[in-house]
């Protein structure tokens, strides 16, 4: 068994929906990934902000392999510790009161959708369902979250879209100017990841949620991608010391295994009752033991490693030739060049380093848990690569 084999039996049997590197990967260990033919990378993605503490981590395996030896799965009709102390966990470390699982961050940002106009229709009739979306943002790939999406590059070949949504530019003005009386809420990242890492500015965050409580108006805040660690804060929106009434996340939640939560916090808390939403798979007994393993460990002191790694990252990206800006925050990074993101990817991967690609930027999600050994041994191939 080799990579090519692989690689043709994908592009014979999987519809073709992905811009595949060339690569197939084995095996690795944190951070290090294999392929069949034994070659090293350092892994600078983490499978998208979702190998948080990289791959085949033991504390994480042993987790899930002792619900494994339990129960794989039961259906929610009935009760599953794993599932309960999941929830008990976010709700302790967030103050949220109520937590629903999905399995992505896509099922995540529907339920939020759905507990926002649900709310909003209880108090004020069933007119008040409109919700306002952050241009640039990215909320999913369901028509309903693409619907949510303000990037017209996601919205090419699927209409008819669900109505009910609007964008704002990410200033006050164009904010003020999309809310009426049919806005029940505003949904938004703190940082825009698929777009490029483009962090929204602390006082306009401020100024939204200022906003939300005047009008009762729902704050949601997607950390989808920006959550379970990954900025240096254990959810992003903490950095800017607002209060969200519903946090969604997803990726780096369960460590590898498929799992995303849509936590609701003071008065969306009872929003939901019996029969109002559901999920087969949602809160997996064995994604949910993983996810506990996870959660558990994102302490203090690793959150303040990661904006240690973030700004060591930071300052020496930032001193490559051919580097105009680098974003982010913690251990989610853009790094804009001169030149093509997607060439500079490839050369990566020939050297041995995986990095991704964003709006034409550069975008690093390395593990939480990085050496910084393999900080260095990436900067250098960055280097190399870029200042070329």
């Amino acid at each position: 068994m080799d990579s090519q084999y692989i690689i043709k039996e994908d592009k014979e049997y999987i519809a073709p929906t992905y811009a595949r590197f060339p690569v197939a990967l084995k095996e690795g260990k944190g951070s290090k990934l294999y392929d069949y033919e034994g070659k090293e990378y350092i892994d600078c993605g983490s499978g998208i902000a979702v190998n948080i503490f990289g791959v085949n981590d033991e504390e994480w395996k042993s987790a899930v392999i002792a619900q494994l030896g339990s129960i794989q799965h039961t259906s929610n009709l009935y009760y599953s510790k794993p599932q309960a102390d999941l929830a008990k966990l976010l709700c302790e470390k967030t103050g949220a009161s109520k937590v629903f699982f999905g399995n992505s961050g896509a099922e995540a940002n529907e339920c939020a959708i759905k507990a926002a106009r649900k709310y909003s229709d209880i108090k004020y009739g069933e007119n008040r369902k409109e919700i306002i979306t952050i241009k640039n943002s990215f909320h999913g790939r369901t028509i309903a979250t693409l619907s949510a999406t303000a990037q017209e590059a996601f919205h090419k070949y699927y209409n008819p879209f669900v109505e009910g949504f609007k964008y704002a530019d990410a200033n006050m003005e164009s904010v003020k100017e999309c809310v009426n009386g049919d806005t029940c809420a505003i949904m938004l990242e703190t940082i825009q990841g698929e777009s490029g890492v483009n962090v929204l500015d602390g006082e306009f965050l401020k100024q939204v949620e200022k906003l939300c409580k005047e009008r009762d108006i729902l704050l949601i805040v997607d950390e989808v991608q920006t959550g379970n660690g990954r900025t240096g804060y254990l959810y992003s929106y903490e950095a800017y010391n607002i209060r969200p009434d519903i946090v969604t996340t997803a990726k780096g939640l369960a460590g590898g295994l498929p799992l995303g939560a849509c936590m609701l916090f003071g008065k969306c808390s009872e929003v939901f009752t019996y029969g109002d939403h559901g999920s087969t798979f949602g809160g997996n007994p064995v994604a949910c033991a993983g996810a506990c393993s996870i959660l558990s460990r994102i302490t203090d002191e690793l959150l303040a490693g990661v904006k240690e790694k973030g700004l060591y990252f930071k300052t020496n990206l930032e001193r490559i030739k051919n580097v105009e800006e680098v974003t982010g925050m913690g251990l989610m990074i853009g790094i804009k060049t001169t030149k093509s993101a997607s060439e500079i990817a490839g050369k990566c991967l020939e050297k041995g380093l995986l990095v991704l690609t964003a709006h034409g930027k550069v975008r690093l999600l390395p593990a939480l848990n990085i050496k910084k050994e393999e900080i260095d041994a990436a900067l250098k191939i960055l280097n190399e690569v870029i200042a070329e």
